[in-house]
């Protein structure tokens, strides 16, 4: 139906006269948002609501809007939809005039300009207006009597961003956007007093881009840190200039933003620019400042502030936002001092820019964004309030992070119909514990080579089988092969490197080991589920050769820890002390960095040079691990430590086991029936042999470590058969594991 003959009815609640809707019935199902009211002379147009007391055929109007048009109870009108042209019809600014409603009603209290723009927007956002339009406008507990005097439309060019080349229009009739400018002016009769910016003309745009959102720039897991951001950096200058003016308030002009490689900190930064309606940011690399010639490099870094001196210079309060990206600012901006006979280059460099971003004339139209790997290594002068202020970690994103940023990267696939069914996002981020944002994307584009591959012809030449590339998808079986071969997080848990210590399996030859494992697993369930111990460390001590590292490396791999790093000496050989306990202490800075770690500190005499001749060991990685052991992970974080020792009275003397919330002893096999079992267990003699051994081991003192077991068991093995059960005997008694007379430590 193009257009529909209806009656004019009064209002029918108070309520919906402030609303600036006209109100038709609800079976009225064929008018769309807004329609086209033609009286005799004119016609005008009105956004539609409904309202089930309004009768059939009937159109409802408020007094105000029956006064502009022109309208009369029971006057019959002519209704049809109105479809706005958005590349034309969009208010860029609205002028108002404005008055008490009722005359008698005389506030002189004054009315805040800028907040009655924000709630009219609220309230008629998405409406129809059109000029010399009259209507109520409801702010607080007063009822304003609003005349639209003047309207702006926007440029479509505004809608791609160009908003240089647009240009503004007068428009009769438009639509009032969120990002609109309402601006208000009180009638010559009126006694009502404005305050705030929005009484006057000077457009004030908002510093955030209306159309940005987090999926459409490639971001994903970082919610929580630009909302972070955003209220420490950009609230301030989101408020108009006269308040923050007022309130004494100086915006923020440094963020650093630090973590792992590849969790998106460039990626950011990046966008940041984007985000806002600012001058383009200017990206700096940090090593590019530097020059051989002497000042060239202070030089440098002046040119980067110079356009924000001078635009603050000529607009004061109204200059835009300048923004300055460093890439890498450890390169630049390291300790001063610290570069041992170097050319005092670098400390120039960091004077120039500490005096440029807070020096004696102060630059309030600048942004410092700067980001680094090593936060350790920056000068603190540059990291004190009023510099580089907010400190924001970018760390490895959570299982929601991983989600989004795994939808991201898979969004043309999808969208293109290139990603089998068989994909699940939330299995695979389920899978991709402690891989960071690079990593994550990296395992896409590996699932997406791996599944190309298969449409390759395995020629002498290598061209692509053009009838099956059509049939193109990439499936879960890519994206586990990926998972598998592939792509390995950096703070990821290292499978191949524990896998190797409990290569033989765990031999459970009795009850001590069930009861050591079951200790374990409570141990990790602490760690998990504790409030109170985020920090968890326990010591498996006993003699050597009895699997301690074994038992260790199976707790880690038991816990499925996103995080589980093993912390040995046969990586150190050869380190001098001071790089020893930098090895160390790197190992438990990646632990910091996932929400659950084990670390597993193996042999720790080992690690502390320990000898019994003398006796000698290294004090300064012992003092170091006795730091670290009892260092607690940051909030939010949880540690389970699990050491390892044949020394247990040495480390007593050493004070190292008080660093330990407890200790677990492990025993080495003491009875015959511990050795019987685990034989059977090994599978590595036969049933009347083991009897033979079971039959000569009983009632006989036994003392023998699992690990140095399984070492007699082999050479005993590679002899024939009649000679090996002799043969392990004998081995049995030379290692003084065997015999009446053999020592058994209590």
């Amino acid at each position: 139906m193009s257009s529909r003959v209806m009656q004019v009815a009064r209002c029918p609640t108070e309520k919906l006269s402030l609303t600036n809707f006209a109100v038709i019935s609800e079976k009225e199902a064929h008018f769309e948002q807004h329609v086209t009211v033609r009286n005799v002379t004119h016609k005008y147009v009105f956004s539609l609501t409904t309202h089930p007391s309004v009768n059939v055929g009937t159109i409802a109007f408020s007094l105000p809007q029956r006064k502009w048009a022109g309208l009369s109870i029971g006057q019959d009108v002519e209704v049809s939809n109105y479809m706005f042209d958005k590349s034309k019809q969009c208010i860029s600014s609205m002028t108002l005039q404005i008055d008490f409603w009722q005359k008698k009603t005389v506030d002189s209290s004054p009315y805040d300009s800028d907040a009655m723009a924000s709630d009219f927007i609220k309230q008629f956002g998405g409406q129809a207006f059109s000029t010399r339009q009259q209507m109520v406008y409801k702010f607080g507990d007063t009822s304003i009597e609003v005349l639209v005097k003047d309207m702006e439309g926007m440029d479509p060019s505004i809608l791609k961003g160009d908003h240089v080349a647009a240009k503004k229009h007068k428009t009769e009739i438009g639509l009032l956007l969120p990002n609109s400018q309402v601006i208000f002016e009180k009638s010559d009769s009126s006694s009502m007093t404005l305050i705030g910016k929005s009484k006057t003309r000077e457009s004030r745009q908002s510093i955030i881009s209306p159309d940005w959102n987090f999926e459409k720039i490639g971001i994903g897991g970082l919610d929580k840190e630009f909302s972070d951001i955003f209220r420490r950096a950009f609230a301030s200058r989101v408020f108009p200039p006269d308040i923050v003016e007022q309130m004494g308030c100086k915006h923020v002009k440094g963020i650093l933003l630090y973590g792992p490689p590849g969790c998106g900190k460039t990626l950011m930064a990046r966008q940041i620019g984007k985000m806002l309606n600012a001058c383009e940011p200017k990206i700096v690399n940090g090593p590019e400042i530097l020059n051989k010639y002497v000042g060239e490099s202070e030089a440098n870094i002046r040119k980067l502030f110079a356009d924000a001196e001078d635009e603050q210079k000529r607009l004061g309060a109204n200059s835009g936002l300048h923004i300055i990206i460093f890439d890498e600012i450890d390169a630049i901006c390291k300790q001063r001092g610290s570069m041992a006979g170097s050319t005092g280059v670098h400390d120039t460099v960091v004077n120039q820019l500490l005096s440029k971003m807070d020096g004696v004339e102060q630059l309030n139209n600048i942004l410092v964004i700067g980001m680094t790997n090593r936060s350790d290594l920056i000068d603190e002068a540059l990291l004190r309030p009023g510099r580089l202020e907010v400190k924001m970690e970018i760390g490895l994103p959570d299982e929601k992070g991983r989600v989004q940023i795994l939808h991201i990267h898979t969004a043309k696939m999808r969208q293109y119909k290139l990603l089998a069914p068989d994909v699940d996002v939330k299995e695979l981020a389920g899978d991709t514990k402690n891989y960071s944002g690079a990593e994550l994307e990296g395992l896409v584009r590996a699932a997406q080579s791996t599944a190309m591959n298969r449409h390759i012809k395995a020629s002498s030449t290598v061209e692509v089988n053009i009838e099956t590339a059509e049939t193109l998808q990439v499936s879960r079986e890519d994206f586990m092969a990926a998972l598998n071969n592939d792509v390995k997080p950096a703070f990821g848990t290292n499978e191949e490197e524990y896998a190797s210590f409990i290569m033989n399996g765990i031999i459970r030859w009795g009850d001590p080991v069930s009861a050591i494992l079951d200790d374990g697993e409570l141990l990790v369930q602490q760690t998990k589920n504790s409030e109170y111990t985020p920090l968890v460390s326990v010591l498996l001590e006993g003699p050597a050769n009895s699997g301690k590292t074994a038992l260790a490396a199976k707790i880690a791999e038991d816990s499925k820890f996103p995080f589980i790093k093993i912390c040995s000496p046969d990586k150190m050989i050869g380190h001098s002390e001071i790089a020893k306990c930098q090895a160390i202490k790197k190992v438990f800075e990646d632990a910091y960095k996932s929400q659950l770690s084990c670390v597993v500190v193996d042999d720790i005499e080992r690690l502390l040079d320990y000898v019994p001749i003398g006796p000698r060991f290294s004090n300064l990685v012992l003092q170091a691990l006795l730091v670290l052991l009892k260092k607690p992970p940051p909030k939010g974080r949880k540690l389970l430590i699990v050491g390892t020792s044949s020394c247990k009275d040495v480390l007593k003397e050493m004070e190292m086991l008080n660093a330990f919330s407890t200790t677990i002893h492990i025993p080495n096999i003491s009875r015959g029936e511990q050795l019987v079992d685990a034989l059977e267990l090994l599978g590595s003699f036969q049933e009347k042999e083991r009897a033979i051994i079971a039959d000569e081991v009983k009632g006989q003192h036994l003392w023998i470590g699992i690990k140095k077991l399984i070492m007699l068991i082999e050479m005993a093995s590679q002899m024939d058969a009649p000679y090996r059960v002799s043969k392990f005997l004998s081995l049995l008694r030379d290692e003084g594991a065997l015999g009446s007379s053999t020592f058994v430590p209590i």
